[in-house]
């Protein structure tokens, strides 16, 4: 079993690691990876090879998916018998806190560049690509007790505001999960959407410290990307991987993720570097 991934991010690793442990062949593009994304003839010939192909490339800026443009056409020629995307839950926008699932409308949020990669990989590849949706990413160098140790942490008084967020476990177990299982959408997110707050609670908590103040926007001073994060406010379903894939949470809630994290850091995933916060570096 060979799997080639564009993209050798803080996930990404977590899922050649949990398939190298299988016994899986795994080689990607990226500044962890094995082949350099420029590299046509040696992008090609890994394609050609691969049983499995796996992007975690975001969006470009300026629009359009790196992965697409470039090897497009190499991607719907390959002899790859899976095909995986990862995507945000970002492009089902603001919902005012109601729940979506993956029939929701799509591309009324700020991710339009993703929207539009999301909906490409699946008209490029149709039924062959599995689109996993993700919400915040969290897990080892990547949390709210990160935040909270180094003095980053912030409460803002914001009513009735959620989010979904997901363990980069828990991740990896829905991509793995997904390679027997049919093309589609999937959300990967956990059972319990809740506020920013109870999570950075829950995290002071568990390190005995003080949680942070209450402030309002304006005064915590959020840089223009946390702004825009704390603009959108939904609860995302999580039940069609559950049912449809088989797929089982590690951590179903910020609580299991989080004392986890607190009792140990996983040796699967030790030596990831701590990744910038922005929910596309996957």
């Amino acid at each position: 079993m060979k799997l080639f991934i564009f993209g050798m991010g803080y996930t990404s690793q977590v899922i050649a690691a949990r398939l190298r442990a299988s016994g899986w062949d795994v080689s990607s593009t990226g500044r962890e990876g094995t082949v350099r994304f420029d590299d046509r003839a040696a992008v090609l010939a890994a394609l050609a090879e691969a049983s499995h192909v796996l992007s975690s490339v975001p969006p470009a800026r300026e629009g359009g998916d790196p992965v697409l443009d470039h090897y497009g056409e190499a991607l719907a020629a390959a002899p790859a018998r899976w095909i995986g995307y990862l995507s945000s839950t970002g492009v089902y926008g603001d919902t005012g806190g109601a729940w979506v699932d993956e029939t929701a409308e799509v591309g009324t949020g700020r991710r339009s560049a993703r929207t539009a990669a999301d909906l490409a990989w699946q008209e490029w590849l149709g039924a062959r690509v599995r689109v996993f949706r993700l919400p915040g990413i969290y897990g080892p160098g990547r949390s709210a007790l990160d935040r909270v140790r180094d003095g980053a942490a912030k409460r803002i008084a914001l009513e009735n505001q959620v989010f979904s967020r997901v363990h980069v476990e828990d991740i990896a177990g829905g991509v793995i999960a997904g390679m027997d299982g049919p093309g589609g959408v999937y959300n990967l997110g956990d059972d319990e959407p809740s506020s920013q707050n109870a999570v950075i609670e829950e995290a002071a908590r568990l390190l005995g410290v003080a949680p942070p103040p209450l402030q309002t926007l304006e005064e915590a001073a959020l840089s223009p990307m946390a702004l825009a994060f704390y603009a959108e406010n939904r609860r995302v379903a999580n039940g069609k991987a559950k049912r449809v894939l088989g797929w089982q949470l590690r951590y179903p809630t910020y609580r299991e993720g989080l004392r986890a994290l607190n009792a140990t850091t996983s040796p699967i995933i030790a030596s990831v570097a701590p990744a910038p916060a922005s929910k596309d570096q996957r």
